[in-house]
C-alpha cells in the first residue's frame, strides 16, 4: 500500500496583544476623552492630526498622522456609546509593520475608577515564511504593544490631571 504525501503549509499566525490600564476617574469621564474616533491626536501622543469622514458612524475613516513622519488610514467598523466602545479596521498599516489588524478599544467603570481595555489582532508585516526582522512576528508584537501602552499611559495622565 502506497500512502499519499502530505502537503504541509505554513504561514503566519495571528497575533494578539491587550493592554489594560486603570484610571483613577469615572468611566464617563474616561470614554468623553476617548469616545471621538476622529479624535485620537486628543489623547495620543503619537498621533500629530488626526480627521474621519464620518464622525462615529461605521464606516467611518480616519487618516492618522504622526508626529514622527508616515500616515495610517483606518475604518470604524462598530461603535456602541452605550457600551463605550468602539472597534475598528487599520486599512493602510502605514509604518507600522502589520496586516489584517483589527482592534477595539473599551472603558468600563471599576468602583470610583476605570478600567481601559485596548485589544488587537493581526499578522505580522511580512507574510513570508523567513521575513526580515523589522517586518516578523516579534516587530508586529512589539510595535502594537508599544503603541497601546503610549496612548493608555497618556490618556491616564490626562484625565487624571498628572
Amino acid at each position: 500500500m502506497l500512502a499519499a504525501p502530505i502537503a504541509v503549509a505554513h504561514g503566519p499566525t495571528r497575533q494578539k496583544v491587550t493592554e489594560t490600564i486603570e484610571i483613577d476617574a469615572p468611566a464617563a469621564k474616561v470614554w468623553d476623552t476617548i469616545k471621538e474616533f476622529s479624535a485620537l491626536d486628543a489623547w495620543h501622543p503619537a498621533v500629530a492630526s488626526s480627521e474621519a469622514t464620518a464622525g462615529n458612524a461605521p464606516g467611518s475613516v480616519r487618516t492618522l498622522h504622526l508626529g514622527g513622519g508616515g500616515t495610517i488610514v483606518e475604518s470604524l467598523k462598530k461603535y456602541d456609546g452605550g457600551a463605550m466602545s468602539y472597534s475598528y479596521r487599520m486599512e493602510d498599516a502605514g509604518p507600522v509593520p502589520v496586516t489584517n489588524y483589527t482592534s477595539t478599544i473599551s472603558v468600563a467603570g471599576k468602583g470610583d475608577g476605570s478600567v481601559v481595555t485596548w485589544k488587537g489582532a493581526f499578522y505580522r508585516g511580512d507574510p513570508n515564511n523567513n521575513p526580515p526582522p523589522e517586518r516578523n512576528d516579534e516587530a508586529a508584537i512589539e510595535a502594537i504593544t508599544g503603541i497601546y501602552r503610549a496612548g493608555l499611559g497618556n490618556l491616564k495622565k490626562l484625565v487624571e490631571g498628572r
